[in-house]
């Protein structure tokens, strides 16, 4: 094999490293799926959901983000952010959830309001009875 061929060689086979490692980084778009199949309840009462005694707080639960809004309403989406899988916040101030990775931004209803995220986040209903709050598909 002459220099020529070698050097030809070695750039193909760069091509197809580098090629492969942009196609994985794309395939992650939606490789967190959201939870299905969803029912369960939360005691607002137990400290561990505090954060919900607040507009602005928020709670994690069954890959979850459990949410209070600024007009006291509760809100339920997936919290794996459909760009890259990264756990959302939810930003009371703003009445966002926020991806801290790449700052990708849904409503409150899930719907993507800033990418890189082009997929929206499942939203999930809330019925509140007393103090318990029940989340389901």
């Amino acid at each position: 094999m002459d220099r020529k061929e070698f050097l030809s060689q070695l750039g193909l086979t760069s091509a197809a490293v580098f090629m492969g490692a942009c196609m994985a980084g794309c395939s992650k778009e939606g490789s967190s799926p959201a939870p299905t199949n969803v029912d369960f309840t939360i005691n607002l009462s137990d400290p561990a959901n505090s954060a919900l005694g607040a507009a602005g707080g928020f709670v994690y639960k069954n890959n979850i983000i459990v949410a209070r809004t600024q007009s006291n309403a509760y809100i339920a989406v997936s919290q794996a952010c459909t760009h890259e899988g990264t756990t959302v916040q939810f930003q009371g101030a703003n009445n966002r959830f926020f991806c801290p990775n790449h700052g990708a931004t849904f409503s409150t209803t899930g719907a993507v309001t800033n990418g890189p995220a082009t997929k929206a986040l499942v939203s999930y209903n809330t019925q509140l009875t007393g103090t318990t709050l029940r989340i389901y598909s």
